[in-house]
């Protein structure tokens, strides 16, 4: 009987979400009670996937920590990252029948896959999946006509607002293709290339999709990545809840946290194992506290991620922000979400000021960085790992590169 295996392409580095992807690839940060590509991995799963294969380079390490114990998961080394075409082609003996392909950084909703997959089984075509984006110039354009595909258009302006999705459903023509792919001016072997090569017959399906669906392109995306995973999360205590703490909503708490008296959550929440909360902290909705984390008396945490041993432990505010592992916050520092002027907050990626488009964003703060006590860090400030900031700082909204030390 034919096993229906699946590709994820999580081979690249993930720049642009930079200082939070310095130690982390990009699939494996978190959004609501696990990693991207975690959850991926659980819909392939619950749609009768039997063997999944995970092109991996950067971090590699990472990816064996985490999938050590699933014996349905094969790692598939990329030597050199060439592009999302020499990512697949990697996977060339894993795959010799029709099987799924997936960029392994994207959330989106289940019903997506169910129908990419019921697509292709349906028709024995390869399919693409589809969405409608305000801004498709940033990605590949998908001009179609009756549901085929006519071509993708990469980063093309006026072609519409039909991008490919990165959810795809192959048959095994798909390698004959990239064999025949040649380096894009990017200096990258491109799948769509191949993808084109197999249209130009109307041998690719468009699948068109309205529901939830987001590339986690820049720091801020992975916020609207959590929020959305959250949204689907089931209340589940494992934990120890003091008396007179409060969790309200759908709150999952992990065995070996404790949450003691005074403290006040409202879901969506997710707090993860090992933690110490309160007395006397406050967890908004939309916040996802890793393991081993400490946010302490009078600390409040909204719509925000507090990676594996992050610590607000005494007077702080943490919105809308991004706090990497390792991070420790002195008592009373505060990190602003919202301009006094209410305009939206503009941040930084790659180093370059970009406008958010948020009315409240916080800031990103890299991992093992230590900020003095009351500290003021003003919206959109980016803090790159292994910064040390001295007490009473008031901190711009600038980027501050690595190791950089303010004392």
């Amino acid at each position: 009987m034919h096993k229906l295996k699946a590709v994820l392409l999580a081979a690249g580095e993930g720049k642009r979400l930079r200082p939070v992807t310095a130690r982390v690839p990009k699939p494996l940060l978190p959004a609501g009670d696990k990693a991207i590509i975690g959850h991926i991995c659980d819909y392939l799963r619950r749609n009768g996937v039997d063997e999944i294969g995970i092109v991996v380079h950067c971090h590699e390490n990472k990816f064996r920590e985490m999938f050590a114990k699933d014996a349905d998961v094969k790692l598939i080394h990329q030597d050199t990252p060439r592009g999302t075409g020499d990512a697949l082609r990697c996977a060339r003996n894993f795959c010799n029948e029709e099987f799924l392909c997936l960029n392994g950084d994207i959330v989106f909703d289940e019903g997506f896959l169910k129908e990419v997959l019921e697509e292709g089984k349906k028709n024995g075509n390869a399919v693409m999946g589809c969405v409608q984006v305000e801004n498709p110039q940033e990605y590949g354009v998908v001009e179609q006509a009756n549901g085929k595909l006519i071509k993708i258009h990469e980063k093309a302006k006026g072609a519409g607002n039909w991008i490919n999705a990165g959810i795809y459903y192959f048959t095994p023509a798909i390698f004959d293709a990239l064999e025949k792919i040649h380096i894009s001016p990017r200096g990258e072997y491109e799948l769509t290339e191949a993808i084109n090569m197999l249209g130009e017959n109307r041998g690719v399906l468009c699948r068109n999709f309205s529901g939830f669906w987001l590339d986690v392109g820049r720091p801020w995306d992975l916020l609207k990545a959590n929020a959305f995973m959250l949204s689907k999360i089931q209340r589940r205590i494992e934990g120890e809840v003091e008396e007179y703490a409060v969790v309200k909503g759908n709150v999952v708490i992990e065995p070996g946290t404790v949450v003691r008296s005074g403290t006040y959550i409202i879901g969506p929440a997710y707090i993860g194992s090992a933690c110490e909360l309160g007395p006397n902290s406050f967890i908004r909705p939309s916040t996802c506290i890793g393991n081993k984390c400490h946010v302490g008396n009078a600390s409040e945490i909204k719509n925000s991620i507090l990676m594996e041993d992050a610590r607000a432990p005494h007077f702080n505010y943490v919105g809308d922000s991004i706090i990497c592992s390792g991070v420790n916050l002195g008592a009373g520092t505060k990190i602003a979400n919202l301009r006094i002027d209410g305009k939206d907050v503009k941040s930084f990626v790659q180093g370059e000021r970009v406008n958010t488009q948020l009315r409240k964003f916080g800031a990103i703060i890299g991992e093992n960085t230590k900020i003095g006590i009351n500290c003021s860090i003003n919206p959109g400030t980016v803090i790159s790992e292994d910064c040390m900031i001295g007490a009473g700082k008031v901190l711009e909204a600038q980027y501050y590169a690595p190791g950089t030390i303010i004392m």
